[in-house]
């Protein structure tokens, strides 16, 4: 297995339920003032930039961490003659 970085960037985690509970506490900050400013006041707006910040920047960084986590170890990508594939390795990370 390949350890060699790229200069794509890395929004996986390092287990599938971190990334989970990630992505409950950034969507909560990110939904839950929404949903006080009723209650609490427009104050509780300044929790948004938290849940960006769990979330790594953006909703859709979270998504593509997610793919990156459940097909870490299982996607190998094998290049010859000009040609490249990409295969499932069924038994997981190694």
């Amino acid at each position: 297995m390949s350890t060699a970085k790229t200069d794509r960037p890395d929004f996986s985690s390092s287990s599938l339920p971190r990334h989970l509970a990630r992505g409950a506490a950034g969507f909560g900050l990110l939904v839950g003032p929404l949903a006080l400013v009723p209650v609490a006041g427009p104050v509780v707006l300044l929790l948004l930039p938290a849940g960006l910040l769990v979330l790594r920047g953006c909703p859709m960084c979270w998504a593509v961490g997610l793919v990156q986590t459940v097909s870490r170890g299982r996607l190998r990508k094998s290049c010859s003659d000009g040609s490249c594939r990409l295969t499932v390795d069924r038994r997981g990370p190694t």
